[in-house]
């Protein structure tokens, strides 16, 4: 079948690939020269484990390929995938402008039957709006041209992509149409191999589950987030109460991991989204307001605790400490800082006079673009330990899981370890005579119930 993918960015570049890999022809397009040419020089932007070897693979059998001219690649297409940006607003709603630019310019390059898909993560009645958009070019041109809309919503976890595309939980297709959704069908086929897992909707009903399930899981981390600082004032472990409600099949163990807040380009963006859209239809979603309100606080959690052992009052209550932090990007895998619980616990780091040094095994040059000299990094996870008064750790990568805590308590002033993650037992902690303040396990009983 022959694709264009319109966007080049993390969606786009995966599912693009994705398809190209299971037999299509796929041109992928994006307005960034430099991106493009970059692609076709095997230069990956981003991070995603598997990505760059299919790309190129893929490139040198012909099957995708990388152009800036969006009217040669729709005139080449049956199906046009829109996989751009959808920002957040200042108000918080979908900024749909890019989305609605790439409809129009479909509609004035289209020279035939068309299958138009948003990918893009967009609010509930977008597709009507791409259809408005669409229609208006082809009556400028005066082109009796048929199309169909339909609403087709990812749901790629960054540092599985590959894998959430090719063997995927579930595929959603919103179509009105019978035809067009036989042909979508065909061309998820090859992904439903072992098992049928497409689920054909309405379009507005697609566009929804996408929302709805981002602000589910979003929930669920808070709402862990929340029991676990509820753990540290009465003294309980929050692992023990995650084993303990995980087994309860009608909730699971997924996604009740507490820790530093939840961030991303979609959990953080999409509840902002739903509670917009809720207010357009004058509904309070109180429920979504408060998770995003706890998110952020959650964000804080982590210099709080660090501000609480080492302040020492005034304006700046760590002036002439050093912090040493594990992990910058919001989760492993993935170079991605949008929304990161990072940025804003080293911001307050920073406010309060700390230095701040830093290593990440993907995300230092994403870094250097927010925090530019004000911070120090390092490409060695222990080199910037030597002389700091803690390290503190926000991403859960494999290498800090199992490191050298001989050599880290010799690097450090003293054997002070903050943990957003919950990555080591407090126990051996203790045995091994750090003092070690995770997420949720080591509280103090409130002394109402003592």
């Amino acid at each position: 079948m022959k694709i264009c993918v319109i966007g080049s960015g993390y969606v786009g570049l995966v599912a693009g690939t994705c398809f190209a890999e299971s037999g299509n022809n796929v041109i992928c397009v994006d307005v960034d020269e430099a991106k493009i040419e970059g692609l076709k020089k095997g230069i990956i932007p981003i991070y995603e484990p598997g990505l760059k070897e299919l790309v190129l693979r893929n490139c040198e059998e012909g099957r995708l390929s990388f152009t800036t001219d969006l009217a040669y690649a729709v005139k080449e297409s049956l199906v046009n995938f829109i996989a751009v940006g959808t920002p957040p607003g200042a108000d918080g709603s979908a900024d749909l402008q890019y989305v609605l630019s790439v409809a129009r310019s479909i509609g004035q390059h289209m020279d035939g039957f068309k299958i138009i898909v948003d990918k893009s993560t967009v609010p509930v009645g977008t597709a009507d709006k791409v259809r408005v958009a669409v229609a208006e070019e082809l009556d400028r041109r005066g082109a009796a041209l048929e199309f169909d809309v339909v609403s087709n919503p990812e749901f790629l976890k960054e540092g599985a992509a590959i894998d959430d595309f090719m063997k995927p939980d579930r595929v959603v297709i919103g179509c009105d149409d019978v035809r067009t959704a036989e042909i979508m069908k065909e061309l998820y086929s090859p992904f439903m191999r072992k098992s049928n897992r497409l689920i054909v909707m309405d379009v507005r009903s697609a566009e929804m589950t996408k929302y709805a399930a981002n602000a589910m899981l979003a929930t669920k981390i808070t709402f862990m987030n929340q029991i676990a600082l509820l753990c540290d004032l009465m003294g309980a472990d929050v692992m023990a109460v995650r084993e303990g409600i995980g087994s309860d099949s009608r909730i699971g163990y997924d996604f009740l991991f507490p820790g530093v807040g939840y961030g991303g380009s979609c959990f953080p963006k999409d509840v902002k989204a739903l509670a917009k859209t809720a207010e357009e239809c004058d509904y309070d979603f109180i429920l979504l307001k408060a998770v995003e309100e706890a998110n952020s606080r959650q964000k804080k959690v982590l210099s709080d605790k660090i501000q609480a052992r080492l302040g020492n009052g005034g304006a700046k209550p760590l002036a002439g400490k050093t912090i040493a932090i594990w992990g910058l990007s919001f989760k492993p895998r993935t170079d991605d800082m949008r929304e990161a619980p990072s940025v804003t616990i080293i911001e307050r780091l920073l406010e309060m006079g700390a230095a701040v040094r830093a290593h990440d095994p993907e995300a230092i040059k994403e870094a250097k673009k927010i925090f530019g000299d004000r911070i120090t990094y390092s490409t060695n996870q222990y080199d910037i330990l030597k002389d700091a008064d803690a390290l503190a750790i926000i991403t859960e990568w494999n290498e800090y899981r199992n490191p050298d805590f001989e050599r880290i308590g010799n690097l450090l002033v003293q054997k002070l370890i903050f943990d957003g993650r919950n990555l080591y037992l407090p126990n051996r902690m203790k045995q091994a005579g750090f003092e070690y303040l995770p997420i949720g396990r080591n509280g103090k009983v409130c002394s109402e119930l003592v």
